[in-house]
Order: C-alpha cells, then structure tokens, then sequence
C-alpha cells in the first residue's frame, strides 16, 4: 500500500518538470513569433522590404538549426542538459530585449541570429530530459505537451493578441521588452523544478553522434525526411493560404483570421490527441494516417465550400498533421538512439526541418505560386502531405507494447536501457 502511494507522488511529481518545460517551449513560440506578429509596426518604421522580411525569417531559421545540433551534441558528451537549457532560456530573452533596440535592418538581423542561435536547443533538450524521466507508456502525450500544447497555444493563440495589442498601445519596442520577462521566470521554473538526466548505467561511454552515424539508424534518417515534409507543409500553409482564401476564394480578412485560428485550435488539440493515439495503437500508424488527414486542407481549400464553417472543420481535421511533429522530431528518435545520444539525434531532425522544410519549401511554393498560381500551392500541399504518409511506412515501430524491438537490431542500444 505504501509503494503504492509512493509510486503515485513519483508519478505526480514527474509531470511537474514537463508542465515547466511546456511553459517554457510556449514562451520560446511566443518569443520567435512575436516579429511576424509586430511586422506591420516594425517594417514601416525600419522601412523593410518584403525581401528582408523573408530573410529574417530564414535567418532565424538557420541558425536555430546549427546551433541546435551543436549544443545539443556537446550536451551529450558532458551528459549536462539542464545548465545548457537555463542558459539558453536566459540568452534567448536577452534577444528578446536586442529586437526592441533594433534601428536598422541590419541590427534587427543580428538579433534573430542571436535569437535562433539561443533557441535552436531548447527543444532538443527539453525532449532528451523528458525521454530520461518519463516512462515510455505515456513518452508520447508528454513530448507532444512540451512540443505541441504550450507553443500552439502561447504562441500562436495568446501572442497575437498580446503583442498587438502592446505594441498599438505603448509601440512596438515595448511590446519587444516585455515579451522577453516570461522566458526569465522560465529560466528560474526550470532552475527549480526540472531535474537533469541521470547518470549513464554502467559507466556507458557517450560517443559522439555523428551525421552517417545517425542516418544508419533508419528511423533518425525516415523522421529528417519526414520532418522536412511537415514542417515544410506547415510552413507553405501558414505563408499561402490566408492569400488564398483572401484573393482567390473571396473571403474577407475578418472571415480569413477566424478560419486561420481553427489551425491553432487544431495544433493545441492535436498535441495531445496525437500522442496520447500513439500511446494506444503504436507510433507508426499514427503518423501513416495523420498526413492522410492533411489532404484534407488542401483538398477543401481548392474545392470551397460555400459554408466557411464547413471548410473550417476541412481546415480543422486537415491540421492534426501538425500532431505527428513531436512523434518525428522527438518520441520515434528518442526511442531509437541511447539515451546519451537523444539530444543530438533530436537536433539533426529538427534541423533538417527547420533548413530544408521551414526555409527551402516556402522559397519555392512561392516559385509555384508565380509560376502556376496560389492553387498550385495547394496542389504542392497534397504532395507533402501524400509523401509524408508514404515515407511514414519505411518507419520501424519503437513503442515497447506494439512491438518487440530485439527483431530490430537498427534500433540500437536504447532498447536495452528501456529493458526491452
């Protein structure tokens, strides 16, 4: 009776760190959004192009994606996340600060740089530290909090209404100073409540992870690619598709922005619902089926319902691909590799995303849409979301009651560690 009220406080307590770590991935989304948010304000005052604009976008990118995978890797080699995380959460609010001060362009880009560069590790960490602490029955609901939840709804649903409004009533370097206080209340959550990984069993050596090491693990290869596609298809929607409904199916901006916020609302949901589906019935048919859903989107955009209520479910259901990121950049990875290597192998996918999907899809669906026409983008989105479910069946399932991974010797040591 007594260890089992033991076991329960474990359990209980154990969730706490990932409520911190969700907290904190919201805060890094509503930091990184916060510029697409307050462009109007800045890029009249800065006199901005539309060419800058999209180069401090892909210039975040970038540098996010680097330095994810080299703080990340030394992470791992010093088996120390939770130092390099508070120190990446205070840096990236100092960035935060650094945008406020921006007169030029040229400031305004170094800051994102630094901003990228401090944030590109949190999520790698922040997953290698939850892989660490929670056990793999419920890894999946947990990864998809701290990735999912937090930042759909901080980021794309509290921080628009936040920061405009800030930055409408006291300006837009107000708005950028006060959106990087919650990441130092973060810093001092983490510092409190989030324990480091524990110490390798049996003085396991912690190898450095390299680039053709992980690919030979077929999963970390099968999840970059995926990771691509999705991010890429999240990307390409978030950029085209409030033009479309605005100059093709001819809706207002009113009618635009009320159908938009039915993806946030789908993120949120789908960052639980997603995961928790994985923890049930396996990591791989989820995301076989998720992406099948994604068609869903483009599919009713180019058809357009009359009713935007109807096109708003499409767009809704359409969205649950977004659900499938923390199962590729972080579950499927973590349940891989060796638990001294999970926050390199994370980095690489997210990186992979971040370069080839975030910053290389949007460059050319534009070409598409100057080119073919906005519905060419949408045609584009089908074959992302088409070739996701595909990729998705060279996927070797990693959930330990959906399969038994000793007939998967690709998964390498982490079965072992998982006493499987």
């Amino acid at each position: 009776m007594e260890n089992s009220r033991d076991t329960a406080s474990a359990t209980r307590h154990g969730w706490i760190p990932v409520f911190v770590l969700c907290l904190n991935f919201g805060v890094v989304f509503f930091d990184r959004n916060a510029l697409n948010f307050l462009m109007p304000f800045v890029s009249s005052d800065l006199k901005l192009s539309n060419f800058d604009i999209g180069l401090l976008s892909a210039a975040l990118s970038l540098t996010w994606a680097l330095s994810g995978f080299f703080i990340s890797a030394a992470s791992d080699r010093a088996n120390s996340r939770k130092p390099m995380l508070i120190a990446a959460i205070l840096c990236f609010s100092v960035c935060s600060f650094l945008s406020g001060l921006a007169v030029s362009f040229a400031t305004l880009l170094g800051a994102r740089l630094l901003m990228g560069a401090a944030e590109g590790p949190i999520l790698p960490l922040s997953q290698s530290l939850v892989a660490s602490s929670v056990p793999v029955k419920r890894r999946g609901l947990a990864m998809g909090l701290v990735q999912n939840f937090g930042s759909n709804l901080l980021g794309s649903f509290v921080a628009p209404i936040v920061l405009v409004g800030i930055s409408t009533w006291m300006g837009w370097r107000i708005a950028f100073f006060l959106s990087g206080v919650p990441g130092l209340i973060c810093a001092a959550l983490v510092w409190r409540f989030v324990h480091d990984c524990p110490a390798d069993k049996g003085g396991q050596e912690r190898e450095k992870l390299s680039l053709s090491a992980a690919f030979a693990y077929r999963n970390v290869l099968v999840c970059s690619v995926l990771s691509t596609l999705v991010v890429g298809y999240m990307a390409v929607t978030y950029t085209f598709l409030p033009l479309y409904l605005t100059r093709i199916s001819g809706y207002s901006t009113g009618e635009m922005s009320v159908l938009i916020s039915a993806l946030g609302l789908a993120a949120a949901t789908s960052g639980i619902v997603v995961p928790m589906l994985s923890d049930r019935i396996g990591r791989k048919p989820v995301i076989v089926l998720m992406p099948l859903l994604g068609c869903l989107l483009p599919i009713a955009t180019l058809v357009g319902p009359a009713d935007p209520w109807i096109l708003g479910a499409f767009l809704f259901a359409g969205w649950f691909i977004i659900g499938t990121l923390s199962l590729i950049m972080a579950t499927v990875p973590s349940e891989t590799v060796s638990l001294s290597q999970v926050a390199t192998a994370l980095a690489i996918i997210m990186g992979a995303g971040e370069i080839f999907g975030g910053v290389g899809m949007p460059i050319f669906s534009g070409w598409i849409a100057d080119t073919m026409g906005l519905g060419g983008v949408m045609w584009t989105l089908i074959a992302l979301s088409g070739a996701s479910a595909v990729s998705a069946l060279y996927l070797i399932e990693t959930h330990s009651t959906h399969t038994r991974r000793r007939q998967h010797p690709p998964l390498g040591p982490r079965a072992v560690e998982d006493g499987i």
